[in-house]
């Protein structure tokens, strides 16, 4: 038994590297793990604080060793890389983690469980299949226009496309049209895989009680929803919205220096996935406000009427995001403006 008070712990397929640091961040010992002796290991170790990186795996390990009793701190690994010395191996990895693991202000991920986690895999697959379904629409358009047939972009003109191979009457080659006839199958297949996981996410986003309120508010539906509950950390790992925002890669860069502030744009640095459906939902919203006409003093008339469709989508985005940390950290139900100066 070690006298070590805290661990880093390299991640790997089979072989894993542990890093034991003592009260005064002293080396207590450096370990290779076979993939069968890791909970073996811990089970044998004090109580302690014990860190690895956030990534595939980690939450599996970190629920594993949490119930030996240790505490367990996931860290990413884009805060852990400053922390390595000169070369990077798997003994000089486990070290940084250890030693990031002991910084005050370093931030961390919470451990999902096993059902968001579930839920994740729920919204990720139906990402890659929409992410294909694209690439057949756009590989079949492109064909078709080797051919004289132009069809415009966007998923509502896939039929003309499917028309254009199916009517014999069109001048397309033999092999081309068997060939395109094969890709127009996989785009069906993909269209009834797609629809049963839209069902199994609304079904999620009407059980799951978070992210039954996150859907009401406007621009956030079942599959915003169900992604927010899954892969957002908890609602205390912030201080406020703003940062909520931030992490999401919604608030402006900053190249500020000797006390004057300098904001570019977007930064784009936290969750990726998160801040695209975001924007898409504050797209449709604000859309749908110029079509309709957003009500005369809200905030989002008054930012349609001077600044760029595209910087007000942005912009209400962020504004998205903090609602969400907002209903997430209060546990209540989104009211508009009108309704909330009313009450």
């Amino acid at each position: 038994m070690s006298n070590a008070r805290s661990i880093g712990l390299d991640l790997a397929k089979h072989v894993f590297q542990a890093h034991g640091a003592g009260e005064a961040g002293e080396v207590a010992f450096r370990k290779r793990l076979r993939r069968d002796k890791v909970l073996e290991f811990f089970a044998s170790q004090p109580r302690c604080l014990v860190a690895m990186e956030a990534c595939d795996g980690a939450h599996h390990w970190a629920r594993e060793i949490g119930k030996l009793g240790h505490e367990v701190r996931l860290i990413p690994a884009s805060y852990v890389k400053p922390f390595v010395k000169r070369q990077k191996n798997d003994m000089a990895d486990a070290e940084a983690i250890c030693e990031a693991a002991q910084r005050p202000t370093m931030r961390f991920v919470t451990v999902r469980s096993e059902e968001q986690q579930a839920s994740a895999v729920v919204f990720r697959a139906r990402d890659i299949l929409v992410r294909q379904r694209t690439q057949l629409i756009n590989a079949l358009r492109g064909h078709l226009a080797e051919y004289g047939m132009v069809v415009a972009q966007g998923p509502s003109h896939v039929a003309r496309l499917i028309s254009h191979v199916e009517d014999p009457t069109t001048r397309l080659p033999d092999a081309a049209r068997l060939t395109l006839g094969i890709l127009i199958n996989v785009l069906k297949s993909l269209d009834e895989l797609i629809r049963r996981l839209d069902v199994e996410i609304a079904r999620r986003a009407k059980e799951d009680e978070v992210a039954r309120r996150l859907t009401t508010v406007p621009g956030i539906g079942p599959v915003t929803a169900t992604a927010l509950a899954a892969l957002a950390p908890a609602a205390e790992t912030f201080r406020k919205g703003r940062d909520f925002a931030a992490w999401m890669g919604l608030t402006p860069l900053q190249r500020s220096t000797g006390g004057k502030q300098k904001l570019g744009r977007t930064s784009k640095m936290g969750e990726r996935t998160l801040r695209r459906l975001l924007i898409i939902g504050a797209s449709s919203v604000v859309q749908q406000a110029t079509r309709r006409g957003a009500p005369a003093g809200t905030w989002l008339a008054q930012m349609l009427s001077r600044k760029p469709r595209m910087l007000v989508v942005v912009a209400l985005a962020n504004k998205m995001a903090r609602t969400v940390w907002a209903l997430l950290a209060k546990g209540e139900t989104y009211r508009s403006p009108a309704v909330a100066a009313s009450s």
